[in-house]
């Protein structure tokens, strides 16, 4: 686990190499993760994603633990004694696929199964009679069988559900018959087919201990009065005894067995009062087992789901279990797996690949698995070498540890792709450690990632800002660090660009360096004589936020003790805005290009008003779902996608405006659409309701016209004046800060210094003289450019 820029990131080694990054879907955006489960080379993950505060969703690993999928939403959980998290899902044991889990939606718990590691769900049958004989009137589906998935406080309990390795089918547990999980309901129930009927045992909850491979249950009840009788059975809780085992009441604290799966005593402890030591009492059930059991004193049980299907993970499954008139010792070298043949493969034996989600809007498509909006199963791996090929996903993979054999693929013929030359993208530069604040002489460690792209062909322009520039090759899969210093304090613009024959990116740093905080005083000093004491830190700082903005290439920052600063661009062209903000001596920065042009249309659109329960606020989910709005209005009006930028705006209600831009002019050809035939044709596509696309769970949102007094926005134009914005500054978000120290006397002001290195001279600025200039700037026409840090997510940095 590591985390950085206030969000957490998990890592997986797979048989003891390297660590890799975890690949959840996208927006899950985790607060927090529990592991689940590990068995069979799988991951079951349980994730507390952005939004979700006592609830967690499942996901399940690929065979490597890489690549997850969701398998269940809304995972009850709660805070036991010293903050541990508990989540309401148990693996049943004895047999592989099958986990219980209760799930919150609307406030109502109820209880779900599954038999094939989280294909598929379904409610618990409820029994037809109660422990009396008497009808429940518990109808599905208003009416279920619901059970508390509690760990137990007492290491020595098993918890409220009791499942054991060596008695496959057998789940006793406590719950309730209804429409919900209701906490003071505590009826115990048993099942000894995994969970496909059930049976009500005792109307309270009770301890419960299983005996020789489950030929024996003993159970003991659950209460603060003393008690001196047991129940036990041994025909799987058709019928129970009673056995007075002590002859002194004892507050019952827990049972325990001896070692081993095959034996017949076990042991009651508890107390005879508050003040008194443990009582332990052992019960010898052998007495009544005079022999072992043989071969014609076992029947077979099939396995099967809710539905009657036989064929669970790929193959059919009987067990062994002991007839209920046969009073016999199983032993330890009895085995519960009876025969078991593989099926052939169907579509229930697949699930949904990293990137897809299952479909729930109708009948006809509830098990398609689509694309979630912010994945391209084209795209080719992060890892992808050009001369290598690669498989696109077609949105299914079969269920890890099911082994059922031909019949239905749904992976088959997978689309082989050829590795391409992907241009750089994601670049980066960053100090080791994450400061841009460092010392004069001081070692500084550069490391410049690469998130996608080809590393291979790629060169890599290095440019120090002090006058040091270097080529590199190999720079980002190397990962080998730059080591420079810095002679004089001052701010340095680090630039980095990476090209190869498919495009290029660049990464752009700017680096404080500053002197060291010192003690002023004098050396000598007489006796009661008042002295001073001075803490300096140079450059000065006060104790707040100060927002440096970089624009283009300048080195002269302007000032800011707000998020916003209002400017003007004179020119057309792409420009380069980068955000400091600082606090004390941590610095956060975040730099975006900005595209100016001199005529363009603005669509205001909206969306259908469920996306804003998957909004997590985050400026990628913005970019993301600004991309595929693009991306499908170009597929509809056969506008390019360049000439079309949707920019979704941060906040509640999810607004945005589409940006309809005018082609580059080409003397040699002729436009293939005038400007009012294209915002005509957005117009039509949107009215029409043809553009909408899926979230999770298959809701389809739509993209409408969004209503304004003036209507369509049309800056520029034939007026001859030129207008200016801003198409690409979503979320400048920087801020984390240390508290800075707080001296006794009051400190000037900052000063901040700026350095320029050419070949043969130095010449320092101080941004401080900008002071006007930004003023004047933020008392500007309003129809300059805004560039803004979104509050929300400054303020998480602040108290991160």
């Amino acid at each position: 686990m590591a985390t950085s820029t206030n969000r957490t990131k998990y890592y997986v080694s797979y048989r003891r190499s390297d660590f890799v990054l975890m690949k959840l879907p996208k927006y899950a955006l985790p607060k927090d993760l529990q592991i689940i489960s590990t068995d069979e080379q799988q991951v079951f993950v349980a994730v507390q994603e952005w939004n979700q505060v006592d609830t967690y969703n499942l996901y399940q690993s690929d065979l490597r633990g890489v690549r997850y999928s969701l398998v269940l939403e809304n995972v009850r959980s709660s805070r036991q004694a010293e903050e541990n998290v508990v989540i309401d899902i148990l693996e049943v044991r004895g047999v592989k696929g099958v986990f219980l889990a209760n799930q919150k939606v609307d406030g109502k718990v109820t209880t779900v199964i599954t038999y094939n590691k989280g294909r598929d769900w379904d409610y618990l049958r409820p029994p037809s009679t109660d422990m009396n004989g008497k009808p429940t009137n518990c109808q599905p589906p208003d009416c279920h069988l619901h059970l508390h998935l509690r760990w137990a406080d007492n290491p020595y309990v098993s918890g409220t559900v009791h499942t054991k390795d060596t008695a496959p089918g057998l789940i006793m547990g406590a719950g309730n018959l209804g429409s919900q999980l209701v906490e003071y309901k505590e009826e115990m129930y048993i099942t000894s087919d995994c969970g496909h009927t059930w049976r009500q045992v005792f109307e309270e909850e009770h301890h419960v201990l299983y005996l020789d491979h489950g030929g024996v249950i003993a159970a003991i009840k659950d209460t603060s009065i003393p008690l001196k009788i047991l129940k036990f059975s041994v025909d799987e809780g058709h019928t129970w005894s009673t056995h007075n085992f002590t002859s002194t009441s004892v507050f019952v604290d827990g049972l325990l067995s001896e070692p081993g799966d095959e034996t017949l005593v076990m042991t009651v402890f508890g107390h005879i009062s508050f003040r008194s030591d443990w009582e332990l009492v052992k019960v010898d059930f052998r007495p009544s087992f005079p022999r072992q059991c043989g071969e014609d004193d076992y029947s077979s049980w099939d396995l099967t789901d809710l539905q009657g299907d036989h064929c669970i993970m790929g193959q059919q499954r009987s067990y062994r279990k002991r007839k209920s008139t046969s009073w016999c010792v199983k032993g330890r070298s009895f085995t519960s797996a009876h025969t078991s043949r593989v099926c052939k493969c169907r579509d229930s034996d697949f699930l949904c690949d990293y990137g897809f989600e299952r479909s729930s809007s109708s009948e006809s498509t509830a098990n398609k698995c689509s694309a979630n909006f912010w994945f391209n199963p084209l795209s080719p791996p992060e890892d992808c070498v050009l001369g290598q090929t690669y498989t696109s996903s077609l949105g299914y993979r079969k269920v890890v540890s099911n082994v059922c054999e031909g019949g239905v693929d749904l992976q088959q013929s997978p689309v082989q792709l050829q590795c391409p030359l992907q241009a750089p993208r994601g670049l980066q530069v960053s100090i080791r450690g994450e400061a841009v604040a460092v010392r004069p002489r001081e070692d500084v460690l550069f490391v410049v990632r690469q998130e996608q792209g080809d590393v291979l062909t790629t060169k890599y322009q290095v440019d120090l800002g002090d006058g040091f520039k270097a080529m590199y090759v190999n720079l980002t899969l190397t990962g080998e660090p730059i080591r420079h210093h810095y002679e004089s304090p001052g701010i340095y613009r680090v630039s980095v660009r990476a090209e190869n024959m498919a495009g290029h990116d660049e990464a752009v740093l700017f680096v404080q360096v500053n002197l060291a905080l010192y003690l002023e005083v004098v050396p000598v000093i007489g006796v009661n004589q008042e002295v001073n004491l001075t803490a300096v830190l140079l450059p000065l700082n006060p104790n707040l936020t100060v927002f440096y903005w970089w624009i283009g290439h300048s080195l002269q920052p302007l000032l800011s003790l707000d998020n916003t600063v209002t400017t003007r661009f004179t020119d057309a062209g792409d420009v380069r805005v980068t955000v400091q903000a600082a606090c004390g001596n941590s610095v956060l920065q975040d730099s975006r290009l900005v595209r100016v042009l001199d005529q363009f249309q603005v669509v205001p659109l909206q969306f259908s008003r469920d996306l804003d329960t998957f909004n997590p606020n985050t400026p990628e989910w913005r970019e993301d779902v600004g991309l595929v709005v693009t991306r499908l209005l170009s597929k509809e009006t056969s506008i390019p996608e360049e000439l079309l930028v949707t920019v979704v705006k941060p906040g509640l209600p999810t607004i945005a405006d589409l940006y309809v831009l005018l082609p580059p002019p080409r003397p040699t050809r002729k436009r293939s659409l005038t400007s009012d035939k294209r915002l005509a044709a957005v117009q039509q596509a949107l009215n029409s309701h043809r553009i909408s696309f899926i979230l999770r769970g298959g809701l389809r949102i739509l993209v409408e016209l969004r209503d304004t007094d003036a209507g369509p926005q049309r800056p520029g134009g034939s007026g001859g004046y030129w207008a200016v914005v801003v198409l690409f500054v979503i979320g400048l978000f920087a801020v984390g800060a240390f508290i800075l120290y707080k001296f006794k006397r009051k400190r000037p002001g900052r000063t901040v210094y700026a350095q320029m290195h050419n070949e043969k001279e130095q010449e320092m600025t101080s941004p401080v003289s900008h002071s006007e200039d930004a003023q004047s700037a933020m008392q500007g026409n309003h129809s300059g450019v805004v560039l803004s840090i979104n509050s929300r997510e400054m303020h998480s940095y602040l108290v991160g």
